[in-house]
Order: C-alpha cells, then structure tokens, then sequence
C-alpha cells in the first residue's frame, strides 16, 4: 500500500471527549472515526487491525471443532419474551417495530436465537455435542456510551454456543473453548488473567472472565502472583469481603500472594446448564428414547474491544507498539526524497514488491514530507519496522532499520534475509 493513497486522516492531538489511552490513540492515529454516541467507523488502518485478531479467533474457533454459522442482528420479541428477558434486560436492549408495528430488538447477544434453531432442528443425542460460534455485530444500549470501542454501544464479538447431552459434555466443551481463548489471547501476545466472575444478565451455573491486564481497566481483580488464581472482586464485594484485605495475603490455592491489578474483560465463558433450554423447550431423544433437555455453553470474545485492550497494554508517548500479530502493516519503508530522487524511489518500489512477494504486508511512504514527519507517523501508528533508503543508499547502498521498540541497524539494501531476522527478532 502507498502511504500517498491511504485513507489515513492522523491527528496531532486527540479531541478532548477521548479520555483513555486506547481511545486517544485510535482517534489520532486514524484508525476510527465518531458516527454517533458510542458507534464508530472503521477506517482502513483500524479495519485492518480488527480483521487481523478476527481471523485468529476464526483460526482457533475451527481448530476447536467449532462451526461458524451467521445469525440475524435483528430478534423478534417472541423468542425474548420466552426467556423472560424482553423485559429483564431493561433499557439496553434497543427495542424497535416495524412496518407493521412487530416489535423487534437489535441482538445485545443471541442465545435466544441460537436455542430457537438446535431445538427446530437436532433431535437425537447422537447429533451431539455441537458448538457453534458467529462472528457478529452486537447492539447494547450502553446509558453512558465511553472510552471510544472498549464502551461503546456497538461493537464486533465472537459468540459460540455449545449444545450437550449432559453435564459431562458440557465440561469438555466449556474446557475446549477455556483453551481456545488461551491459545487466542497467546498469539495475539496480551499479558491476561482468567478470572472467576459473576454470570450477570446471561445467567447460568457458572463462569469465567478473560482479563487483559491494563492500569485503564473497568475491573478490579485479585491474582496470585505465582499461579493462575484469580477472581473479580465484583464476587468477593457480594460476599462482603473487603477488597483491599484478598492484597499481601496468600492465595487460596497455596501458590504465592495476592496482588490488586486492573484488567479489561475481553472473553466470558459460561456453563448456562439448562437455564435457556428448559425455558424454551429445547429438548432431544436420548439413548433411552426419551425426551432430554439440553445442556449449554455460553462463550463470547470481544473482538473490537481487543483492538483497544491491545493498545492499553502496548504503548509509549510516541503512539501504539502493536504486537507483530495484529499490526496493520508489518514493515513501512521510509523513503526520504521519493520525489526528488528516482534512485531513492526506484530502490524504495523494488524493495516494497520484493517483500509484497515474500507475503509480507508492506507500507511505503512515498510522500513528500521530510523524515520527522514520516517516522512520527510510523511510531504513532505503531508498524514494527520502519525501512529507512535515503542518504545511506546513496553513498553506501544501506538501508537503515529502526525498529518500533528502538532498536536499529544498518544493513545492505539486497541483504533480504538479514532485513528479515532483525524483524522477526522484535
């Protein structure tokens, strides 16, 4: 991609509505625009980030076993009113009607749905267990929409839904989907925590939170720092316990001492058992013949709230420091002079279609500003290898490599393999 033909509008200062990191950096970076309270659009450099942590949870969600199906953001009020919560959700289910005054509600989430198609259309315990995931806008009628995408009011997630004969089942399942997030989450390269938590609107027997570890965190939780324990203290405020006191003690699994950290809930997994399914009469044959009422699963990843937990975690006073995964561009090349001097732009266009041929996704910033400006760009929106063919090329035939965490090097324009490793070693 040239730079000259990019929709990318960079802001030197942020608007003063953004009041948190994530949100500051996505205004000035270009990355996403204000439509209304709490709904954005996506520009190129921001779509391409959120297309990037959506193909790894759709990589890791078909590894597992799952099936990606597309449901309808628009519900109708009967299968709502089944499950009791038309009304139970209050005023952040957006309600509408249409031409025929049918009332209808935009999908904060879709159990109601999904459980409306396994209970239409699988009836024997041998078509079991299944999971079935989407990749969809949700609608949630936040009352004070804040922190740009992390509390917006629309936003992109992953939903899946397991179906299973018995409680059995549904612990592999809801064990499969623990370890997907994980693997998520790993290759995306975020420091977490998974967190015992309270089930809230969706319900069910139980759950967990997928924490992103950030001082700008809506959470509190309480971790063990030499194990895997922890726990909201949204749990512990409801068993009275005072929060500052979990802090300097050990932990309950008898590993280490806890700590107070905020955190970004990112995923939520839930064991809902029958709660959806005895409502709605979702039932199978099993291997006796008769009629049982299904077990499910519950787990949703906030694929657009991601974007901004990953920025949370990985910035400096520059812009964002993108974890090599998720990075719009991989590698941008700087090309100083690149209308003055065809040497400099002959070199920087060889080099760009040579590494565009190696798969890599390429930025080559042939505009006429100077260095400052284009580096100041680059840091800002956080590529992790600028490419620098300027003066050095022309004396040398060198290229100066600058890394995003500040490291660099000077290497032979040809000395491909070599420009590689030093950005692999990141």
């Amino acid at each position: 991609m040239l730079y000259s033909k990019l929709l990318l509008p960079t802001l030197k200062e942020a608007p003063q509505e953004a009041e948190i990191i994530s949100h500051k950096l996505m205004l000035r970076a270009g990355m996403i625009r204000k439509v209304a309270s709490g709904i954005y659009t996506w520009l190129p450099l921001g779509l391409r980030v959120l297309k990037k942590i959506e193909n790894i949870v759709r990589e890791e969600m078909d590894s597992s076993g799952a099936q990606e199906i597309f449901m309808p953001m628009v519900h109708p009020k009967e299968l709502w009113e089944e499950t009791k919560r038309w009304e139970k959700m209050g005023p952040e289910l957006l309600r509408i009607k249409d031409r025929h005054e049918r009332d209808f509600c935009l999908g904060p989430t879709h159990e109601e749905v999904i459980t409306d198609i396994i209970r239409n259309n699988v009836k024997s315990y041998k078509e079991l267990p299944l999971n079935l995931y989407q990749i969809q806008t949700k609608f949630r009628d936040e009352v004070r929409p804040r922190y740009g995408i992390m509390r917006g009011r629309e936003f992109l997630m992953k939903d899946s839904y397991s179906f299973n004969i018995d409680e059995d089942s549904l612990q592999e399942s809801y064990l499969t989907m623990r370890e997907t997030y994980k693997k998520v989450l790993n290759r995306i390269g975020l420091k977490y925590k998974i967190s015992a938590a309270d089930s809230g609107a969706i319900g069910g027997d139980s759950s967990e939170e997928f924490h992103v570890l950030a001082d700008n965190g809506e959470d509190t939780i309480a971790i063990s720092d030499s194990s895997e324990f922890a726990i909201n203290t949204d749990l512990l405020l409801k068993k009275d316990e005072n929060i500052n006191s979990l802090e300097g003690k050990p932990s309950p699994d008898g590993n280490g001492v806890i700590k107070i950290k905020k955190g970004i809930e990112v995923g939520h997994i839930f064991k809902l058992g029958k709660l959806y399914a005895e409502s709605m009469k979702a039932n199978v044959l099993n291997s006796d013949g008769k009629a049982s009422t299904l077990f499910m699963g519950c787990y949703g990843i906030g694929i657009s709230r991601l974007v901004a937990a990953s920025i949370e975690q990985n910035f400096d006073e520059k812009g964002i420091i993108w974890p090599h995964n998720i990075a719009p561009f991989d590698i941008n090349i700087i090309s100083i002079g690149h209308h003055k001097d065809k040497k400099i732009a002959s070199a920087a266009t060889e080099l760009y279609e040579q590494l565009t041929k190696m798969n890599y996704s390429v930025l080559l910033d042939d505009r006429k500003d100077g260095y400052g400006t284009k580096i100041k760009d680059s840091e800002l929106i956080g590529i992790p290898l600028n490419i620098i063919i300027g003066k050095n090329y022309i004396e040398n035939k060198e290229v100066e490599l600058l890394a995003r965490n500040g490291q660099s090097s000077k290497n032979a324009i040809n000395d491909i393999k070599t420009i590689l490793d030093f950005f692999k070693n990141q």
